[in-house]
């Protein structure tokens, strides 16, 4: 009895592997965990935020011990499109003084820009002492979308890789300190991030005609991005690789990997005391009847 009772339970396994109707559940199942093992995996919203709180404290330190020394640095953000490099900068940069942390994210170059040395037009924005300058893209354009998309022949594309690292060591030898990430997506998260911005009317302007293209290319800017780490990633530059599928450990690694690359102290700092309020003096104000006011809708 027990040898027909397991033949008929392995008759059931056969039937189930034939049917696709058995199959087709089989795999729906598999794919709905699959899906909830992702977002198991994916960082908490709350840890996030109080992790992410305890970095910007750590950040504006950062930010103070850079003026304070008058340093210079120059952090690069690249990688594929929706990557994550915008919304990293954005936690970056939330908490400090863009006279301190500047944020330079250029556009299509001019046709004086084009006829300029390719560096210049990025030399111009370099850090002056007690800055530090996030370069959202950067000079790697020119080894990733421009050599893809066609935008620069090939006299120009290799004379940049072979420029490259010596225009980055003069950066360094000048004392500035250049630190280059690049995120790392996946094409699956690459494609729910796109639709994502495509469905949202308040993220429609991330996604452009550009953006679109680059997935008939994702071989192409693979190579590309190959490449460019073949010739660019240097022991005196190197390339810091974030794994950036899930956008909040992203957040969080890069910038905690961002604070171990320049040493910083505490800043010393004069106790703030406010002075009384003026008391009023014969100076007679206007009414306010004559000042036009926004209307109270709130």
């Amino acid at each position: 009895m027990a040898h027909k009772h397991d033949k008929h339970k392995h008759d059931d396994i056969e039937v189930e592997k034939k049917s696709p109707k058995g199959k087709s559940k089989k795999l729906d199942s598999l794919n709905i965990l699959k899906k909830e093992e992702e977002i198991n995996s994916r960082l908490k919203k709350k840890f996030y935020e109080e992790e992410l709180a305890k970095l910007q404290l750590d950040l504006v330190k950062l930010q103070e011990w850079i003026k304070f020394k008058g340093l210079r640095a120059v952090v690069i953000f690249e990688g594929r499109d929706a990557a994550g490099k915008g919304g990293t900068i954005k936690r970056i940069t939330e908490t400090l003084n863009p006279r301190v942390v500047r944020v330079v994210a250029l556009g299509v170059p001019t046709e004086k820009e084009k006829s300029q040395w390719y560096f210049q037009r990025y030399v111009a924005h370099l850090p002056a002492a007690g800055e530090m300058v996030l370069f959202d893209r950067s000079w790697y354009n020119r080894a990733g979308v421009e050599r893809v998309m066609g935008f620069c022949n090939e006299t120009e594309y290799w004379d940049f890789l072979r420029s490259c690292p010596n225009f980055e060591n003069m950066l360094i030898r000048s004392g500035i300190t250049l630190i280059k990430y690049w995120f790392s997506v996946s094409d699956k998260e690459q494609e729910r991030r796109f639709l994502q911005r495509i469905n949202d009317p308040t993220r429609r302007w991330k996604i452009s005609p550009m953006d679109v293209e680059s997935r008939t290319k994702w071989v192409d800017y693979s190579k590309a991005k190959d490449d460019m780490f073949a010739y660019t990633d240097t022991k005196q530059s190197p390339w810091f690789v974030v794994e950036a599928d899930d956008k909040r450990k992203a957040r969080l690694n890069c910038i905690t990997h961002l604070l171990t690359q320049i040493k910083f102290k505490d800043v010393p700092r004069e106790k703030i005391v406010l002075p009384p309020l003026e008391k009023e003096k014969s100076y007679v104000r206007p009414p306010m009847s004559e000042q036009t006011f926004v209307p109270n809708k709130y």
